[in-house]
């Protein structure tokens, strides 16, 4: 992100399952809507309200782009953040219109109604961190959350709870 430009965050639903195309140079392109919709409760109805609705349209590109194909469809809740972007052009008839779109710097699934079950993405068959990363290792052989995994009294030479270091 460059200096000065202002991150946004939007939450709503996706008006529609996103489009993904590539450019001619065979970068991956998504566009997507959102539907942002202002809610208030009445005291005196007891009732919800519902305000205008905002769509506004998003883009995110390359490794993201796919991941969001992959991932998300019409209707699912997301939060998304990123930089506004204000298009202009002219129409047919040579009146200048503009729009603003949201350039997607990061988005996922909203969990406030749902749940998600998250897959890291591993790049060219390598771990996917760091390789100088001590954290980036494989569990040692025989341990698992059933076996008490990592760092706990039931793992083999892990030490005593009083004795991990704090974190």
């Amino acid at each position: 992100m460059s200096v000065g430009e202002t991150p946004i965050t939007v939450v709503g639903n996706l008006a529609a399952d996103p489009e993904l195309r590539f450019t001619p140079s065979g970068a991956a392109l998504v566009k997507f809507s959102v539907a942002s919709t202002p809610r208030r409760y009445d005291k005196t109805s007891g009732q919800w309200q519902d305000g205008t609705a905002m769509f506004l349209r998003c883009t995110a590109w390359r490794d993201l782009a796919q991941h969001i194909a992959e991932s998300l469809t019409k209707g699912m809740r997301v939060v998304v953040t990123g930089r506004l972007r204000q298009h202009n052009w002219q129409n047919d008839q040579g009146e200048n219109r503009s729009m603003l779109g949201l350039e997607v710097d990061d988005i996922g699934p909203s969990l406030q109604f749902a749940t998600a079950k998250v897959e890291r993405v591993q790049r060219n068959g390598a771990a996917s961190g760091p390789a100088n990363d001590a954290w980036n290792t494989a569990a040692p052989a025989g341990t698992s959350p059933a076996s008490g995994g990592w760092g706990s009294p039931a793992s083999a030479g892990a030490p005593a709870a009083g004795n991990e270091p704090p974190f």
